[in-house]
């Protein structure tokens, strides 16, 4: 997947669990878990807006292009 998520490394600058920011964001433990791994197709932008509330952060803080680590690069699905 060309786009890192960096969930992970925010959630232990700014000290708090996992459960706490699910709680908060008002998303399951698992579905949070699934959205550090990098294993989800996308994420709402209201879900993204909670998460950059509670750790005060911008998106660019958590979110990351890579280029040449995969991705939609070529793919003709016809999604945008």
């Amino acid at each position: 997947m060309a786009i890192v998520l960096h969930l992970d490394v925010m959630l232990a600058k700014r000290k708090i669990k996992s459960r706490e920011l699910a709680q908060y964001v008002g998303i399951t433990e698992q579905n949070l878990s699934l959205l550090k791994s990098g294993k989800v197709k996308g994420i709402r932008f209201a879900t993204l807006e909670r998460i950059c509330e509670k750790l005060q952060c911008q998106p660019g803080d958590i979110i990351e292009w890579a280029p040449g680590e995969g991705g939609a690069a070529g793919d003709e699905s016809g999604e945008f």
